[in-house]
């Protein structure tokens, strides 16, 4: 049981430092690159680890500012409803006795 919660900590703590790895503004985009409809995707799915690792570093923001327009929008706000959307729908609703 012990080694089964350590593997699990330890696969957490890898996916997130694998995560971590993209987020926007950090500063590795320039105007002749800027981030696209799949970037969109994977920044919105780590919005939320984005938003906490943004509250110690001013330079990490939730969203990139230079992406491609309309395209990256779309991946961004299609990721961020899959991701947390998803999760209402799964959840049991209880049902009244009587």
């Amino acid at each position: 049981m012990v080694k089964k919660i350590s593997f699990l900590v330890l696969l957490s703590a890898c996916m997130l430092i694998f995560m971590t790895g993209c987020i926007p503004g950090d500063g590795t985009y320039t105007t002749s690159d800027p981030a696209g409809f799949f970037w969109g995707i994977w920044h919105g799915w780590i919005a939320p680890i984005s938003l906490i690792i943004g509250l110690f570093d001013h330079n990490i923001r939730v969203y990139e500012t230079m992406n491609s327009g309309w395209w990256y929008d779309l991946g961004f706000y299609i990721a961020i409803i899959s991701g947390f959307g998803g999760l209402s729908l799964t959840r049991k609703r209880k049902k009244k006795e009587g």
